[in-house]
């Protein structure tokens, strides 16, 4: 099996055949190698058919999220200037009543049999199983990756053939368990998003995608056991509900190989949680859609701690393979060992910059590297420590304060199943530190013994000023929590933001 879903389970064989009709029939259609073509839907067999065919006709893959309103979508598909889109019934038909405002759009593919101007069913049979190939450059367009990032500005990462075959090369030289012929990998994120690189890199070693429609904890564990998924890739927030889930424990999990986490910062007391869960199988990548892979891994032998030193658990780990990676001060120059400073890194799967946005991409590049945003610290074996985002920095009183070194202490607390730490107006002060916090069912926690807690363990300007109790966080169609939207609740009727 190549690609499972919840209704379809196609072979190698039948990926191949499906996929060169589908290239065939879109070329067919008078779409032309160069183009872009954007995907939208829910994880589904078709997303990944429809990647496999666009390599074959040299398309430019536009993949938007599911969830977007739209008005987001026709926003994405001017500005990405799409001339096809693949998607659901009804966003097919939504988009047909609104066509005139998306002037370049040729082709409406409905994934059902109604809407839009074809059905995929109908698409690929207008088809031809005859191989399908073009060998474009390695500098020429592949993918539009859009991504708000943390500023909620939208911005589509250019990604090119290279980028894309430089993911393949860095996944299969990965210092961790590495995907071969026979694992089955369940993808529980979009696969339009984070999820998705991992796609190609999984067929190109005999290895299964696995997709199931959304995240579900009963879902997930069911599936594990009955498919006999090896590998998964997860967001924190996942992994603290999965392993306090009741009865998890009655759940094979045994066919497990690797489970990998990224997409946030995890604390280590979780950490140790999920190894007792899933077994000595954790890794951590750290990247971005800038990158196109992950730039630095925390293996499965990091997380065992042998000598009980657990500071590394903090770690998201050491660059390997083809990736250059740096942490810097305002001039450039390395920071030394326990500095901070901000990552960059530079190699063959850092994009080309972002679409049709010169100014956004000199400010994330300079020299060849790409200004991650991420302040972090490195020791003298070249562990990474993330520090938190530059731009969520909390300032109190002059002094820096960040989220991430909070929550890690909150998340202590056996009370704490979700916490974020923001800063919010304080006339004395400028920002004062606010943890919001979301308890473990039938818990109870008061205000006075968060900061009491956060008081033995940090300095006094870093506890939390006041703690709000929540029923639950904002997240990403990732499932990572989303800080600036905490963060400009508590902003938005003043005159300036810090």
């Amino acid at each position: 099996m190549a690609v499972i879903d919840r209704n379809t389970r196609v072979t190698f064989a039948q990926l191949e055949q499906r996929t060169n009709q589908l290239a065939s029939a879109l070329l067919g259609r008078g779409i032309t190698t160069g183009e872009h073509v954007a995907i939208l839907a829910e994880n589904r067999v078709e997303l990944v058919e429809a990647e496999v065919a666009f390599y074959k006709a040299g398309l430019v893959k536009v993949p938007v999220n599911a969830r977007l309103s739209l008005e987001e979508v026709i926003q994405i598909l001017n500005d990405s200037c799409s001339v096809a889109l693949i998607t659901t019934p009804v966003l097919a038909e939504a988009l047909t009543t609104r066509r005139a405002q998306v002037p370049a759009l040729r082709l409406i593919v409905s994934l059902g049999e109604e809407g839009g101007d074809v059905a995929y069913s109908a698409l690929l049979r207008q088809g031809d199983q005859e191989p399908v190939s073009c060998d474009p450059s390695d500098d020429a367009l592949a993918v539009l990756h859009y991504t708000s990032g943390s500023s909620g500005v939208l911005k589509a990462a250019m990604l090119s053939v290279g980028n894309r075959k430089a993911l393949i090369r860095k996944s299969i030289a990965s210092p961790t368990r590495r995907a071969a012929p026979g694992d089955v990998m369940a993808h529980v994120g979009p696969i339009t998003h984070a999820s998705g690189m991992q796609l190609m890199p999984l067929l190109a070693v005999g290895a299964c995608n696995f997709l199931l429609e959304r995240y579900d904890d009963q879902l997930l564990l069911e599936s594990i056991q009955r498919e006999g998924v090896t590998r998964l890739f997860l967001v924190p927030a996942m992994i603290n509900r999965l392993v306090n889930f009741p009865g998890v424990e009655r759940y094979d999990l045994s066919s497990l190989r690797l489970v990998m986490y990224g997409a946030a910062p995890m604390a280590p007391s979780l950490v140790k949680r999920a190894i007792e869960v899933f077994g000595p199988i954790l890794a951590q990548g750290y990247g971005a859609g800038e990158t196109c892979s992950l730039v630095t891994v925390l293996t499965e032998q990091d997380h065992l701690c042998e000598n009980g030193d657990y500071r590394r658990l903090a770690s998201c780990g050491r660059c390997y393979f083809e990736t250059d990676l740096r942490v810097v001060n305002e001039d450039f120059q390395d920071v030394k060992p326990g500095e901070i400073g901000e990552i960059v890194v530079k190699g063959p799967d850092i994009m080309q910059g972002y679409w049709r946005a010169p100014e956004l991409t000199a400010e994330v590049m300079r020299d060849g590297y790409y200004l991650s945003g991420d302040l972090a610290t490195v020791d003298d074996q070249g562990y990474v420590f993330i520090v938190d985002r530059k731009k969520e920095m909390i300032i109190s009183g002059g002094f820096n304060i960040y989220p991430t070194e909070v929550e890690q202490v909150l998340y202590n607390l056996p009370q704490v199943f979700e916490a974020a730490v923001v800063g919010v107006p304080d006339e004395q002060w400028g920002e004062a530190v606010r943890a919001v916090i979301v308890l473990k069912p039938g818990t109870e926690l008061s205000e006075v013994e968060v900061i009491d807690h956060c008081a033995k363990t940090l300095a006094g300007f870093k506890k939390p000023r006041a703690v709000d109790f929540v029923s639950e966080l904002p997240k990403n169609p990732n499932g990572k929590v989303v800080r600036r939207l905490i963060r400009d609740a508590y902003w938005q009727n003043c005159d300036r933001r810090i």
